[in-house]
């Protein structure tokens, strides 16, 4: 049976620009464009909402924002710092309730008892705000769509709400563009329908909508009527743990690859030893220029939880599946649990032991002061070619 609960989205506000504006105070009061280089394929990742005013978005090639925006500042941004950030985040969420979704970086689902949603969003929201100077926008609901919806028309730096009951009152005045599975093609095939706001698809009969879009129109119907019965996704309960980076530019160099999958690894491996789990599976996930996207697997004889280990089937992965240069993205997903995983010493090997010793070690690192405490070496000192 489904428990009833308030289900609150928090999302951090601009965020890599945010904390850019909090360690830099120049930058604070300016447009900021974090992304990649304006002479070349660059795209923004973030922009401050100094920059927004300007028209400028997230992903938005660097060169077009520079044009609606002259006069803003381009810093290339740094991950290391944000998963930092990040992370005293994670904390702080989690002093309120244990069950949590995180959806990125910047962004998660909480579940709290029902009725205290509200107060304990503005609590968040207070800590937030008081120990890490950092804007964040919560919405507060009975399900992930509402609160998601609530999060949205809250921002910047607020707390909303949107219950089921005031659906008619505040949600369907709005455009279709504001539902999740909405976008530019969606909604122009809406249009043909003459469905322009969320009433307009609440109030449209099904039956034509489902024989021109297939299944998901019984999804955005729902939707609409501010349904949603999707459960939160916890960590602990979660069927995969997944790392990953967009590169701010194209990479060609393999050998930066190899870096940041040992950064990825190294991630993913802390994250399924802290939940006590180890995976049977690894998978790559890989972008390429023209934004195809691959993933490919790899079934082990016995599971694995160790940084080394999901580096080495990562590495073949990509070894076997590269393709031809350049690379947008890389990530690394483990799946395929097994719970009770133990950091056993007494390994038959002493290189074995060496490397769990070694991972003991890190982890306590992690615990005391974040995850970003450990960086690769490689990483530091290892750049894509062609940049300085």
């Amino acid at each position: 049976m489904k428990t009833i609960r308030d289900i609150m989205l928090c999302d951090l506000d601009a965020f890599f620009a945010s904390v850019e504006q909090l360690d830099r105070p120049e930058y604070q009061g300016k447009p900021l464009l974090v992304g990649g280089d304006p002479t070349g394929r660059g795209v923004v990742s973030t922009c401050s909402y100094e920059a927004r005013e300007y028209g400028v978005r997230s992903a938005m090639p660097m060169k077009k924002a520079l044009e609606l925006c002259p006069h803003a500042v381009v810093i290339r941004g740094n991950m290391a710092r944000y998963k930092e950030v990040s992370n005293q985040v994670r904390q702080i969420f989690e002093s309120f309730t244990p069950d949590i979704e995180f959806i990125s970086i910047d962004e998660a689902y909480l579940a709290v008892p029902k009725d205290s949603g509200f107060d304990i969003g503005k609590e968040i929201h207070h800590t937030v705000r008081e120990k890490l100077h950092l804007p964040i926008s919560v919405g507060i609901s009975a399900n992930k769509l509402l609160a998601k919806i609530a999060c949205e028309l809250a921002k910047p730096n607020n707390v909303g709400t949107l219950w089921p009951e005031k659906v008619p009152e505040q949600l369907w005045p709005l455009s279709i563009r504001n539902l999740p599975g909405i976008g530019p093609v969606t909604e122009q095939k809406l249009e043909r329908f003459g469905i322009k706001t969320v009433q307009d698809l609440a109030n449209y009969p099904q039956d034509p909508l489902i024989r021109y879009l297939g299944d998901h129109a019984k999804t955005l119907h729902q939707y609409a009527h501010g349904i949603d019965n999707r459960e939160l996704e916890l960590e602990h309960e979660a069927k995969s743990i997944s790392e990953e980076t967009t590169f701010p530019e194209d990479v060609f160099d393999p050998e930066y690859v190899f870096a940041v999958l040992q950064e990825l690894s190294s991630g993913v491996g802390y994250r399924l030893r802290k939940g006590g789990i180890s995976a049977k599976t690894i998978t790559l996930k890989l972008r390429f220029q023209g934004f195809q996207t691959i993933t490919r697997s790899k079934s082990l004889p016995e599971t694995i939880f160790g940084d080394f280990e999901i580096y080495r089937v990562a590495k073949e992965l990509f070894q076997n599946h590269c393709g031809t240069p350049p690379w947008r993205l890389i990530g690394i997903q483990a799946s395929g649990f097994e719970h009770g995983t133990q950091l056993n010493l007494l390994t038959p090997t002493p290189a074995e032991t060496k490397e769990k010793k070694l991972l003991v070690v890190k982890d306590q690192l992690r615990n005391k002061y974040g995850t970003e405490m450990i960086i690769q070496g490689k990483r530091l000192t290892k750049k894509p070619k062609g940049q300085k």
